[in-house]
């Protein structure tokens, strides 16, 4: 689960299969005790309406990592001096950041600098469709160093130029949960 409409998504499909979710949160449902879980009757239905049930605790865990690194983007857009995110993330786990990531290299086949990375110009894609900001406006908010710094990232991520993305505008935005 990667927003707010999935979170609600779950919280409603779980209700209609009769448990008795008691919290919903992103990567994470708690059932009431009374209403024990059934996986294996689960599975089918979350993955038909585009979810899956993870099973074991590392991909639970980087499920919440990509979560966190969601919350992350905003905390680089409004914080004055952002932490990094090696501190952000050990800031929300109980964990060291290179137990978080060899833990989600094995499971995401991706690092969590280069999924951050694909997160960022998913995030930057949004902003360009939107025309109401400057490459370098959006790069410092971002927290690229420069624009050209973006502009690199971005062609080498997508495989086209800002400009020419901008003159395309290409609809080829990816879904949170389609970036590992």
């Amino acid at each position: 689960m990667v927003c707010p409409r999935c979170v609600e998504a779950v919280q409603n499909l779980l209700e209609r299969a009769g448990y008795r979710p008691k919290a919903v949160s992103l990567g994470v449902a708690e059932l009431d005790e009374t209403t024990p879980a059934d996986p294996e009757a689960l599975a089918p239905l979350l993955h038909a309406a585009g979810f899956e049930l993870l099973r074991g605790r590392a991909e639970q865990l980087t499920e919440q990592i990509k979560a966190t690194l969601a919350e992350y983007l905003e905390h680089l857009r409004t914080a004055r001096s952002p932490l990094t995110t090696s501190a952000f993330l050990t800031d929300r786990f109980a964990a060291t950041y290179s137990h978080l990531s060899k833990v989600f290299s094995r499971t995401a086949h991706l690092t969590i600098e280069k999924y951050l990375i694909r997160l960022k110009i998913e995030r930057v894609k949004e902003l360009l469709s939107y025309g109401e900001l400057t490459l370098n406006q959006i790069a410092d908010q971002m927290r690229y160093s420069s624009g050209q710094h973006l502009s690199n990232q971005f062609r080498q991520v997508t495989g086209y130029s800002v400009s020419e993305f901008r003159r395309l505008m290409l609809p080829e935005r990816m879904s949170l949960d389609a970036l590992a």
